[in-house]
């Protein structure tokens, strides 16, 4: 039987608290993570190194049932060690395909801005289309499939800069934070009563249960007028006096879907603008080209982002 909104509340609420087995102190990070996965969006995590960016994807991967994959990106990676290749099987006499490690349902890139651009292009694939191409041949990729990636936002030596089609592929980006004091004493102690690193993640959901919950949250009712909130909104960042290139139409989608399993997350069946004020920076930010002078200046998209927020007439919901 199919999941309802409140099961996709509750499920999600136990998902967030096991991870904070091994996340002290940062519900609302693990919250933004739960969205992109409800919103069948991949994420792109940009903090500095330690934070604990990789435990928290794989801990997301382990409580939801889900098959999880690394790859550490660096300049010499090449396409098929993303995406596989074909090898000699002398046995049988033939080439077969030895599947790469996106074919997998949670893919973290770490440091995803260390590969050189022709990798970038056979991740893009895999994260637009949700299949690959092999010697001409499309092999589709597995379901649920979440590419969360990692980027050092301090470290250039080394680097590549990812191409705005791919920066805009992802449906949020999200920060860490360094983690308060208290927070950060909870964690050893947590650490030195475990005796070990690893911290064991109890199964919350299975697969086919995030399916079903990407599912409920397309039931998420949405009023015209706040589908034109949504559209303003998008339309301000394309008109604004301090930015070049505004947020595409998939800026508007990734702002509706995010909100719909902001009000799923609530156990609500309908989105109020406060959904929408709750995501937008982490949803728009990472998609605006700001003109020269203001960069320079050190201005940044996600304060143009909050000013839209500031100026656009919010819409009543009956």
């Amino acid at each position: 039987m199919a999941l309802n909104l409140k099961q996709v509340g509750r499920l999600t609420q136990d998902l967030v608290e096991e991870v904070s087995k091994a996340i002290v102190g940062k519900e609302a990070v693990l919250r933004k993570v739960a969205l992109a996965i409800l919103a069948d969006g991949h994420l792109l995590i940009e903090d500095y190194p330690g934070l604990g960016k990789t435990i928290m994807a794989k801990s997301f991967a382990a409580a939801l049932g889900c098959e999880f994959k690394r790859v550490q990106f660096t300049p010499d990676l090449l396409p098929a060690d993303i995406t596989g290749t074909y090898m000699l099987d002398r046995k049988a006499g033939d080439f077969i395909l030895r599947r790469g490690p996106v074919f997998t349902n949670v893919l973290l890139a770490d440091e995803i801005n260390r590969a050189p651009p022709k990798t970038q292009a056979a991740l893009l694939e895999a994260m637009q289309e949700r299949q690959t191409t092999l010697e001409g041949e499309t092999h589709p990729l597995g379901s649920p499939f979440l590419v969360m990636a990692t980027q050092n936002p301090i470290e250039f030596e080394g680097t590549y800069p990812l191409p705005e089609a791919q920066i805009d592929r992802f449906i949020m980006r999200i920060e860490m934070g360094y983690p308060a004091a208290d927070d950060e004493v909870e964690m050893l102690s947590r650490r030195v009563a475990r005796k070990q690193d690893l911290v064991e993640m109890d199964q919350i959901a299975s697969p086919s249960q995030v399916l079903e919950m990407q599912a409920a949250v397309e039931e998420v009712f949405v009023e015209e007028d706040v589908e034109r909130y949504v559209v303003e909104l998008v339309h301000r960042t394309r008109t604004h006096s301090r930015v070049e290139v505004g947020a595409s139409p998939r800026g508007s989608l990734a702002l509706l879907m995010l909100s719909r399993a902001w009000a799923a997350i609530e156990g609500r069946d309908f989105v109020v603008p406060d959904d929408i004020k709750e995501i937008a920076v982490d949803a728009l930010a990472h998609r605006l080209i700001l003109k020269p002078d203001p960069m320079i200046r050190g201005v940044l998209p996600a304060a143009i982002v909050q000013e839209v927020l500031r100026d656009v007439p919010v819409p009543k919901v009956d």
